[in-house]
């Protein structure tokens, strides 16, 4: 799958989830496609591509296909992850409930002040940073959110790879370039700026495509 497909799936994905706890046991192009922003014939030419077929006018039975799109997006396999600061941004996440409806589960935060990783008010537990390689192992954890501040990120992301975790989604400032391991493992990094994306759409109100 490219990109924008697997962006497509995972929508459809989400979609089927939220039928499937309202009791729907067959569902049709056009219902993903109006959550997925697509049209039916994109649908159903995504699902040809990946070998998914439905019935022509029967449409497709629900379960069989969110077995189907879950294996392709990997459901079966450890999706828990870990935040490596938690201040507002890693708070905020930690307390976000909408993981979980797509398997993902943050199952540990963790942060340099004893304040933060004493209080037990964290709907996850918080650790002392000594501590990564412990719960990385014992979680099979996958995944590391940085949301550390700039001058921690360069450190904060070589002790992730270090234990283990080869997938990071980085809210830092600083933007991470993923490099091949000593071992041969090639890290898959999402840089996420917010500030850029603020100043990229302010930009674009401003000039709109097509405008030049």
């Amino acid at each position: 799958m490219n990109n924008d497909q697997l962006v497509r799936v995972t929508r459809y994905f989400r979609t089927l989830n939220r039928l499937k706890t309202i009791g729907l046991e067959r569902v049709f192009a056009h219902n993903l496609a109006d959550a997925a922003g697509v049209s039916a014939a994109t649908v159903r030419k995504d699902f040809s591509q990946l070998e998914i077929h439905g019935q022509k006018r029967g449409g497709y039975d629900l379960l069989e296909l969110l077995a189907a799109l879950g294996e392709l997006l990997g459901k079966g396999d450890s999706q828990n992850c870990i935040i490596i600061g938690c201040g507002r941004i890693g708070r905020a996440l930690m307390h976000y409930s909408g993981f979980e409806q797509d398997g993902i589960k943050v199952v540990a935060g963790f942060d340099s002040d004893p304040l933060v990783y004493s209080d037990s008010s964290h709907p996850v537990p918080v650790y002392p940073l000594s501590r990564i390689d412990e719960v990385v192992q014992a979680r099979d954890v996958k995944v590391g959110i940085l949301t550390v501040p700039e001058q921690a990120a360069g450190d904060s992301y070589e002790r992730l790879l270090a234990s283990g975790v080869t997938g990071v989604l980085n809210f830092t400032p600083v933007t991470i370039k993923a490099q091949v391991q000593k071992d041969g493992r090639m890290p898959v990094v999402h840089n996420i700026n917010i500030a850029l994306e603020l100043e990229q759409i302010f930009y674009e109100l401003k000039f709109p495509k097509g405008s030049e």
